[in-house]
């Protein structure tokens, strides 16, 4: 298949729906003015976090057999991240390109630059390049990679970056982990499947709950998107460009230099690292006092921008 019908056809499967979904989020206030969206997003947040993720997540565990090349995903997307971190750490708080800023403002541009929407948006990615198997690499990312990596380091960067200092004392980051629903269930399909205790209808019940998360969580990004005050400011251009662009280059520079031979896994960790910045940037500024606007905008523009640099990456 040539790149343009390859481009054709990512557009209208992929691309196509993931922006319909994220403009039905941002133009429901619109059309239903007497939407508190601030409570939707809550409640919808919580019917992800609590239901639907998990649910997806124990599908995907309980029938995926571990291997050092499905490992190899988080591992390589876990370079990417800490290389793109240690970048933006440089240019934010060393050299200080933008003296200007405040640090809640820089801490909240290095989470949001380190970590992307590996899940929601990069596992249609995968689906399309690789099939419906490639799922596993998404989940197995998430929660290898991305959910320790979020609850550890981006905490420390949120706390000790961020200028700012909570009263009181700070919750463990481990009970933190612990305490959300999706990382249980990864362990019990993951243990269902080591043990040989898949059951089958169980599986398929919760995979047919789980395909809702995506929807939800893009619905969600589409009300969470300031669309009013995005303003092409500088900063966030270039931290942007660090994430959309830089760190799959990083993934793509460092795979050959571990692996002897590239294949699948190691291209699907490259076209994770593609993907924009995730929402739970968002939730760490909120929690710890940062600069939330600029978290949401970098999110913004990290997801506009997404859909142009995607097939740059692909080519």
């Amino acid at each position: 298949m040539s790149y343009a019908a390859q481009l054709l056809d990512l557009l209208v499967q992929v691309m196509l729906p993931l922006s319909l979904l994220v403009a039905a989020g941002a133009l429901w206030p619109r059309f239903f003015p007497d939407t508190d969206v601030e409570q939707m997003r809550t409640a919808l947040n919580r019917l992800v976090m609590y239901l639907l993720f998990p649910c997806i997540l124990f599908a995907i565990s309980a029938t995926t057999p571990i291997s050092m090349n499905l490992l190899s995903v988080p591992l390589l997307v876990g370079i990417g991240s800490l290389s793109a971190g240690g970048i933006l750490y440089l240019l934010l708080y060393r050299i200080r390109l933008w003296p200007h800023l405040h640090d809640g403002t820089r801490a909240s541009l290095v989470l949001a630059g380190m970590f992307g929407n590996t899940f929601n948006i990069g596992l249609p990615v995968l689906v399309f390049f690789f099939g419906a198997a490639a799922t596993s690499y998404a989940a197995f990312n998430d929660m290898l990679m991305t959910m320790p990596l979020v609850w550890s380091l981006g905490v420390w960067i949120s706390t000790r970056l961020g200028g700012q200092n909570p009263a009181g004392p700070q919750p463990s980051v481990f009970r933190i982990m612990m305490s959300m629903p999706p990382i249980w269930a990864f362990l019990l399909g993951t243990a269902s499947q080591q043990l040989g205790l898949t059951y089958d209808p169980l599986v398929n019940a919760a995979r047919f709950i789980g395909l809702a998360n995506i929807p939800v969580i893009l619905f969600v990004l589409g009300m969470t998107i300031p669309w009013r005050n995005l303003k092409p400011r500088p900063e966030i251009l270039v931290v942007a460009g660090i994430k959309l662009l830089m760190m799959p280059l990083i993934v793509w520079l460092v795979a050959p230099q571990i692996f002897d031979h590239i294949g699948e896994a190691q291209y699907a960790a490259v076209a994770l690292a593609t993907t924009p910045s995730m929402m739970t940037a968002l939730l760490l500024a909120n929690r710890f006092g940062l600069d939330d606007a600029a978290a949401a905008l970098l999110i913004g523009w990290s997801t506009i921008l997404f859909w142009i640099t995607l097939p740059l990456i692909m080519a």
